[in-house]
């Protein structure tokens, strides 16, 4: 049985099942869910009850699964719940196709406990997340730059010109597009050039997840009714500023003030956060979803973009 549309064969969703879980394993149905361009997201069910969620990309090797692998490993490290990696297949000759297998993790995504759960608990939700974030921000590397499971990525040793390169492609394509006004071109090409100065990070690099919205974030009510996160989802991590982190989460509503209360007794964010960091992080986070999504995104950026015009 299955629901949605998927491209993968029966036969080599059964032989991925048999490969984890045993010889004897039967696949019994699976369910499609919202997946990137590239891949294709399935929830599969064994006839046994157990659940996995496959991340699959046919006719190619997809590298970022391996990268995925070791950010969750990094996170899980950190003591952060995250799902467990089941088996990760970079593809070859053979099997000319990637995957990555996950546990399955029972939840709800952050938007839909909001709807789910009274005031008081959603509150309680947030200080669960504030303490997480503060625990995964507790981890240090040695350079700022991206986890990936290679070595070949590049290391630096500030954290502007780690984030000026992580940058540097989305902000040519864009300012190559028709979507913003020559006026916004040239004040995000400013502020591209001073990072120096608008986003100086004194301390060492920590481990960010790097992509916390809401569908990344699964929820769920204890054996007592107290709602806890289950789950942290497909990280994009880096070692970097937490500022960066933060500033992402209040810009797409992640976090509410009582995670920002709770996040602050142990790390104050000062009057540059709020006046600097916070305005030029948000200004390159909408700079990403207009390269990803378009047009729906510009008339957001251009009004950061505003916001900022008095910094550079």
């Amino acid at each position: 049985m299955s629901s949605g549309d998927c491209d993968i064969s029966w036969p080599m969703l059964r032989q991925v099942v048999r490969d984890w879980a045993g010889a004897d394993a039967e696949l019994c149905e699976y369910t499609a869910l919202a997946g990137g361009s590239v891949n294709t997201t399935l929830v599969l069910g064994l006839k046994d009850g157990r659940r996995a969620v496959l991340k699959i990309t046919p006719h190619r090797a997809d590298r970022r699964y391996a990268d995925e692998a070791h950010q969750l490993g990094l996170i899980r490290a950190a003591g952060l719940p995250v799902p467990e990696v089941y088996a990760l297949h970079p593809g070859s000759l053979d099997q000319p196709f990637s995957y990555l297998l996950l546990q399955f993790v029972d939840g709800v995504d952050l938007n839909a406990a909001r709807g789910r759960c009274p005031p008081e608990q959603f509150d309680a939700l947030q200080r669960h997340l504030a303490e997480l974030m503060l625990r995964l921000h507790a981890t240090t590397g040695t350079h700022y730059m991206r986890a990936t499971a290679a070595d070949g990525d590049p290391r630096f040793e500030a954290w502007h010109d780690c984030y000026r390169s992580l940058f540097d492609a989305i902000w040519q394509d864009v300012a190559k597009s028709n979507l913003l006004p020559v006026k916004v071109r040239k004040t995000i090409g400013r502020v591209h050039d001073r990072l120096d100065r608008l986003i100086p990070c004194d301390g060492p690099p920590r481990l960010l997840h790097g992509d916390l919205w809401a569908t990344n974030l699964l929820a769920r009510a204890d054996d007592t009714g107290h709602w806890r996160i289950t789950a942290l989802l497909d990280p994009n991590a880096k070692f970097g500023s937490p500022d960066a982190e933060l500033a992402y989460m209040d810009l797409f509503h992640t976090a509410t003030p009582v995670f920002f209360k709770t996040y602050q007794r142990e790390r104050k964010l000062g009057p540059e956060y709020h006046a600097v960091r916070k305005p030029v992080y948000q200004l390159y986070c909408l700079l990403n979803h207009v390269r990803a999504f378009g047009a729906e995104y510009a008339k957001a950026l251009c009004a950061q973009a505003e916001k900022v015009a008095a910094l550079v």
